[in-house]
């Protein structure tokens, strides 16, 4: 293989694993180089984000986890222990965000904020000493991002002492630097949560629900590009209990997972064209979940067939009339800040 050209080495190694890829670095001076460019990085990134690639990261109070997904009953395989690089008090970490292989995670004894890639063990500390990259649960919003020249960036925003403030921290420069943040006075309270950030089409977008039967839900959207803010409608669910909307990618289309109910709980996917909700399913109520689980679902949809999951497995299956997804493609975060599926890529936090 030393005798083959470079760019025929590009394009073998870009194709192959990213475990492969780190052991490879170890070649020689000039395969090192090679992997460790951008454009490798971009290409490698760009083949792997398939669905055999992605894992479910699950963290309990002894131990960190990665699974495969077995796509032949789309369960969970065999959990392999994953160690966490950086220093922690019994698994105290928050999974605020993901992106190509990148969590973006908060030490909840510091709340510091840092980039960790799980399957290179590689992280970045956001942190600095005048408080930027400090991250305060129930009270702030994370969204992770890459531009147009593949510079990794989060959006932190933040509510302090009666206003918001937001910021952008740049992978590539290493900075924080505050964007302008305007939205309603209202949603200053903190009987509003926010959801993490999921980066579609240009777009990072937040739901912003209030926690109370019939309050106010609203989708705030961050155009990546200008940097501003504008606020749209949440789709028009059932106010007749507890609201939450779960937003996915789906082929740089919108979708979201709107669930609403109180002792059963309705479910339906919504899809957005031109900031208008569009529905694509309403499944009949489930059956009660108890709160332990509540606080970990999750969901996948692949080839007409809807999985509602937990940390444990499998819950629910539910039949889709609708043209199926042709891979599997899982909501971004689990309740519960404790888990994320994510794809196994040899992205860099400090690209």
């Amino acid at each position: 293989m030393a005798d083959l050209p470079i760019e025929t080495i590009f394009e073998i190694l870009t194709r192959v694993p990213a475990k492969v890829v780190g052991r490879s670095k170890s070649v020689c001076k000039e395969w090192y180089a090679l992997l460790s460019t951008r454009d490798f990085i971009r290409v490698h990134c760009s083949r792997s984000l398939v669905s055999c690639n992605k894992r479910v990261l699950l963290i309990d109070d002894l131990t960190c986890f990665v699974h495969p997904i077995i796509f032949q009953s789309y369960d969970y395989g065999p959990r392999s222990i994953v160690t966490l690089p950086f220093d922690h008090q019994n698994n105290d970490v928050s999974i605020l965000s993901h992106l190509n292989g990148l969590l973006c995670v908060c030490l909840n004894h510091t709340n510091e904020l840092l980039l960790w890639n799980p399957t290179t063990t590689a992280f970045k500390r956001l942190s600095t000493p005048d408080s930027l990259g400090i991250y305060i649960n129930n009270l702030d919003a994370i969204g992770l991002y890459a531009d147009d020249a593949d510079d990794y960036k989060v959006l932190h925003i933040m509510r302090r002492c009666g206003v918001y403030e937001s910021y952008v921290y740049s992978s590539e420069l290493n900075f924080w630097r505050n964007v302008p943040f305007l939205t309603r006075q209202e949603y200053l309270s903190p009987n509003f949560y926010w959801s993490p950030g999921t980066f579609c089409g240009g777009t990072l977008y937040f739901t912003l629900c209030e926690c109370w039967v019939g309050g106010t839900n609203v989708v705030i959207c961050f155009d990546i590009n200008t940097e501003q803010f504008k606020e749209i409608s949440f789709p028009p669910v059932p106010s007749t209990g507890f609201v939450q909307g779960v937003l996915v990618n789906v082929k740089n289309e919108l979708h979201m997972f709107a669930t609403t109910g109180w002792f059963e709980i309705t479910i339906d996917l919504w899809t957005l064209k031109e900031d208008y909700w569009i529905n694509v399913l309403s499944c009949p109520p489930i059956p009660p979940i108890s709160l332990s689980l509540w606080g970990d679902i999750t969901h996948y949809v692949t080839n007409g067939n809807w999985f509602v999951m937990t940390k444990l497995g499998k819950l629910f299956t539910i039949e889709m009339d609708t043209k199926p997804f042709e891979i599997l493609y899982p909501v971004t975060w689990f309740r519960g800040y404790k888990g994320a599926v994510f794809v196994e890529t040899v992205v860099s936090p400090s690209i």
